[in-house]
């Protein structure tokens, strides 16, 4: 190798000694006074190198201003009198560049031509739209759509077959995103180069130098939805090539090394539930003996803020505000909440008494106090499992217990109302305590409702709640009665109630077979509706009322139409106009 090295030195002295020889023997000073300075000795096909000297002269044409490189014409970018710029020729090899000026010949160094090398990729696996690191050597210093030098063809990286335009390019690393139409294949670091026409003239068509190639294995994208929550929180996996079922005993879904519990598996969509015992880490699917790691999953444990109110009386609006209580009906096997709505044992209970849920948000739970609600603790109960050997449901069924506050159940009394008789539209008031708050709201917790409204009503209720044949006519749960009918409310606090005297009772109500005409005097009572869940958990028993009787109240016969309306309705009738 020495003998070699030195034999080559010799030929470059031999050739240094011949240029300077022959340019002596010109008329013309140039070529023996030229020193040309290079930037750069090491380069790849398609570089641009910058030769500074002096005395190149004007350009005048492709024909008398040439740049040689080891026998090939490089593609003249920039010629001054001080600067030339060229394209490396895309089949240059090393050896000599040569500045031809007219018959001039002047030598201005040796260059070293070499290729693009990838050294390494990572990752080798990864997901269309993952971002790969690609390190190596000789893959040049400028690439993309922005480079200067675009009209000669713009570096870039197949992947898989797709061109990709880098994100980020350096002479020894690439960093690129996988496109959303790439498959498996080979990654190949493409420089380009457009050399000059025969003539001299720009441009041949651009022609690319490829590197090595690395091969890249795509895996098909998965999504998941959601990553955080409590346990019991459903998480979907949404993807391709899961297979049609779970295939093998170890297939299943990790949660920080812990199987989660599987509720479905089809070849496009898992469903599993965070298990009882789950902690925050790693989500990993695992099938056919491999694992990925799809995404950090973060289990939440559910924090109360504030319970509002602290007390109150049976069809009270119960606020729990808060986070990380996950969602209601997120138990079941299909990808949608709302599709199966499935509760599973999420619930809330009041004194060991399950509530009627109205709301249930990741940071808010609302609930009807029940009808047999009692003073006690608040407690939201988080439904989960554990899954059995290989994930599948379940080795055990539970619930994890948070408890929101102390709750007291408060029993409406009256003191005292004023006045005892009254005519219609006058006002009385009602005072006392634990009356709660007026509901303003319809029935929205009970599920059955809009669907007796579109029921014909053969029957309407007079005081008569109990009759099991009875349409219920009730729609409010907070309701002053006089003498069965209801008052309009015109103020409702916690000790004071403001209702104006009905106008029904003195018209008469009518009921199928009967007619009352006569319920001007009677009990004057104030009353608030609630339900119970059925036994089996589900929403809900009849209407309960809570009724507390103030006394009797008389309905005096002031307040009615003129009866003069009736008999000359048409006081225009007698005029000539």
């Amino acid at each position: 190798m020495q003998r070699i090295a030195a034999f080559a030195a010799c030929l470059v002295l031999l050739f240094l000694s011949s240029n300077n020889t022959y340019a002596a023997s010109k008329s013309k000073p140039i070529e023996s006074k030229v020193v040309i300075e290079l930037s750069t000795t090491v380069a790849t096909p398609g570089a641009t190198v910058t030769l500074n000297g002096k005395g190149f002269g004007p350009y005048k044409s492709t024909a008398f201003n040439r740049v040689i490189i080891n026998g090939l014409s490089a593609l003249v970018q920039r010629w001054e009198p001080e600067l030339i710029e060229v394209k490396v020729p895309f089949k240059a090899t090393s050896g000599f560049i040569e500045v031809m000026i007219g018959k001039k010949k002047v030598l201005a160094g040796l260059l070293t031509i070499v290729m693009p090398q990838i050294e390494d990729m990572t990752p080798t696996e990864a997901e269309r739209g993952a971002t790969i690191q690609i390190t190596g050597r000789h893959f040049g210093l400028s690439a993309g759509a922005r480079d200067p030098n675009t009209m000669f063809g713009v570096n870039d990286v197949i992947v898989g077959g797709v061109v990709v335009r880098p994100r980020r390019w350096k002479d020894d690393a690439i960093e690129l995103e996988v496109p959303a139409n790439a498959t498996s294949g080979e990654v190949v670091v493409r420089l380009a180069s457009s050399d000059p026409l025969p003539d001299g003239s720009c441009c041949a068509p651009v022609e690319y130098v490829k590197s090595n190639a690395v091969p890249l294995k795509l895996m098909p994208s998965i999504r998941v939805d959601p990553v955080s929550g409590p346990v019991g929180t459903k998480v979907v996996l949404f993807g391709q090539g899961f297979g049609q079922s779970k295939e093998r005993m170890d297939d299943g879904v990790l949660i920080a090394g812990k199987p989660a519990t599987i509720a479905q598996w089809n070849d496009d969509v898992i469903v599993v539930h965070v298990p009882l015992d789950a902690e925050s880490g790693p989500l990993v699917l695992r099938r056919q003996g491999q694992e990925r790691v799809l995404t950090q999953f973060t289990v939440h444990v559910p924090h109360i803020t504030t319970l509002s109110p602290s007390s109150a009386p049976i069809g009270t609006l119960l606020r729990i505000s808060g986070e990380h209580f996950g969602f209601y009906s997120e138990s079941g096997a299909t990808p949608y909440n709302f599709m199966d709505f499935n509760t599973g044992q999420n619930r809330v209970e009041i004194g060991g008494v399950p509530a009627v849920i109205y709301r249930w948000n990741d940071d808010r739970i609302d609930v009807w106090v029940p009808f047999s609600a009692k003073s006690g603790k608040v407690v939201i109960y988080r439904s989960a499992t554990r899954p059995n050997l290989g994930g599948l449901c379940c080795a055990e069924r539970g619930a994890m217990a948070i408890e929101a506050g102390d709750f007291t159940l408060v029993t409406p009394t009256v003191d005292a109302y004023d006045p005892k008789s009254a005519g219609l539209d006058a006002t009385v008031t009602i005072k006392g305590s634990g009356f709660g708050t007026f509901l303003k709201t319809a029935e929205h917790a009970d599920l059955r409702l809009n669907q007796k409204a579109y029921k014909r009503r053969s029957d309407i209720e007079i005081n008569e709640p109990e009759a099991g044949t009875t349409v219920l006519s009730n729609v409010s749960r907070t309701e002053v009665l006089f003498n069965g009918a209801a008052a309009l409310v015109q103020s409702w606090t916690d000790q004071e109630i403001v209702v104006k005297v009905p106008h029904r009772n003195l018209y008469g109500i009518g009921k199928k077979g009967d007619f009352f005409d006569d319920l001007a005097t009677g009990p004057l009572v104030v009353r608030r509706g609630s339900w119970d869940l059925l036994p089996d958990g589900t929403c809900c028993s009849p209407k309960k009322w809570l009724t507390v009787e103030a006394g009797q109240f008389t309905i005096e016969a002031k307040g009615l139409p003129d009866d003069g309306y009736w008999t000359n309705n048409r006081p225009d009738a007698s005029t000539s106009q």
